[in-house]
């Protein structure tokens, strides 16, 4: 009898022994990308999202659904997703296998669940199965950031079936935990500095890390 498991009841723990997923020590951005520097109007546009986001923020929570509208949407059409060849979808709209009802088997433990928001760069040939870019998993303003990260971990780990590596992320709108996973023989992911919006360096950094990983569908 086969035991389905939601991927949001999960711990670190589990994540680890499902999916046989080592986790290495934490990592620097420039390890694996090239940051470049802003040009003004990216700055100015990025403090826009800044502004916008406090101002709800300080209102009161603010939902998942709003955090996508308000950072994440506008973020990446400033860094670029937007643009061909890169394809967004978003939980039931996701037309891949498995990508709406995401499982991974180990022995009686089927792992489901719904990611957020997947950026795919659309290959030319409909024989090349589909590059995933980055996977994004996003709460709501009063949850920690690490409490989604089991579920990111999960939904990241089934594109290694189809590729060497992938990105993820996990945010609450403030905060934002990129990771970068790894199949090699034994699958891996490693943490990256934690990045937030409300501070000035780090969301100039945390366009800069949009921006680069969006650079990365042109080489696939």
């Amino acid at each position: 009898m086969t035991l389905t498991v939601e991927a949001s009841s999960l711990s670190l723990n589990d994540v680890h022994r499902f999916l046989k997923l080592e986790k290495l020590s934490n990592a620097s951005f420039v390890d694996f990308l090239s940051l470049e520097p802003l040009s003004e109007f990216e700055q100015q546009d990025l403090l826009k999202i800044r502004n916008d986001f406090d101002r709800y923020l300080s209102a009161r929570k603010i939902s998942e659904g709003l955090v996508k509208f308000l950072t994440i949407a506008p973020l990446m059409r400033l860094a670029g997703f937007y643009d061909v060849p890169i394809r967004l979808t978003m939980e039931d709209s996701i037309a891949m296998p498995a990508a709406v009802n995401n499982a991974v088997e180990d022995e009686d433990r089927r792992i489901t669940g719904r990611m957020d928001i997947l950026a795919i760069n659309s290959p030319q040939s409909n024989v090349a199965p589909p590059f995933w870019v980055v996977v994004i998993e996003t709460k709501n303003s009063a949850i920690e950031v690490g409490e989604g990260l089991p579920q990111l971990l999960t939904y990241a780990f089934k594109s290694l079936e189809q590729q060497s590596s992938v990105w993820g992320l996990v945010t609450n709108g403030l905060r934002y935990q990129f990771v970068y996973l790894r199949r090699d023989e034994q699958p891996s992911y490693q943490l990256m500095p934690l990045l937030s919006l409300n501070e000035s360096p780090k969301a100039i950094e945390l366009l800069q890390v949009f921006k680069a990983i969006c650079k990365l569908a042109n080489f696939q």
